[in-house]
């Protein structure tokens, strides 16, 4: 059984990128106010991931950093740690979201989306990021994120592409993977660490940048994969995916609701 091994020298570096990361996200939430729910349910310190809807790209990062009070790891695709790749994300989210106008925003932004693109390319890996190429094995990506989890580290695995889906059951909750499931069923088999899994779930992010609105989260309480575990390693991670996909359901329709 491998060890648990808690690590320090992060937090520093990520209080040395606080400042920074603030100016970010508070760019990237423009116009945004942000109501919480449930913030006393996130896990403080240890191994924990968190889990829920994504449909509002960025800005659902960006929300997290901001209400979280201990550094969080993203699984990022790749193409955001080089700079031409990253500014043809960019470009090509502007157009989704905003058609010729995003393209025109571009144009005249371009300078400063350059200053932007090169210091997120130069510092995503230190402030919360794991890199993942997303047409690659899937394993890889699951070895790596257990290997946070020893180090006692946070993730983050929001479901989705970060957009909305209006062919979709529910347009705002994609199916979930097996990888969150998964990580904390193999912690609990292979390194009898119990990791809490947070569900949350997220609306209003959906808006695109700079239009005012509220975006809302709830936060519930963490799950474990001891309370789904008595079959073979596929059957309880089949039975925790469902159970996080549910509760993720069940938060999001009290926002609703609300």
């Amino acid at each position: 059984m491998r060890k648990f091994r808690p690590e320090i020298d992060h937090e520093a570096e990520y209080r040395r990128f606080l400042p920074m990361i603030e100016r970010i996200c508070r760019f990237a939430l423009a116009g945004k106010k942000i109501d919480v729910r449930g913030a006393d349910n996130f896990v403080r310190k240890g191994p924990s991931i968190i889990i829920g809807n994504h449909c509002g790209s960025y800005k659902d990062v960006a929300v997290l950093f901001r209400i979280a009070s201990r550094p969080l790891f993203f699984n990022a695709n790749q193409l955001l740690f080089t700079r031409p790749e990253f500014s043809a994300l960019v470009r090509k989210h502007l157009h989704r979201h905003m058609g010729r106008t995003g393209l025109l925003l571009n144009f005249f932004l371009k300078p400063y989306f350059f200053l932007f693109v090169d210091y997120i390319s130069a510092n995503i890996a230190r402030v919360g990021t794991i890199p993942v190429n997303l047409k690659g094995s899937k394993r890889e990506a699951i070895e790596k994120c257990e290997d946070y989890m020893r180090r006692g580290r946070a993730l983050v695995s929001l479901q989705g592409r970060g957009r909305v889906d209006p062919k979709g059951p529910n347009p705002y909750i994609r199916p979930f993977g097996h990888g969150t499931a998964l990580i904390a069923c193999h912690m609990l088999e292979n390194d009898n660490l119990h990791v809490p899994v947070t569900p949350l779930a997220i609306f209003g992010s959906q808006w695109p940048w700079l239009i005012p609105g509220t975006i809302r989260i709830v936060i519930g309480e963490p799950m474990f994969a001891r309370d789904y575990h008595g079959g073979s390693l596929e059957e309880n991670v089949e039975c925790l995916t469902k159970a996080l996909a549910d509760r993720v359901q069940s938060l999001f329709m009290t926002l609703i609701r609300s």
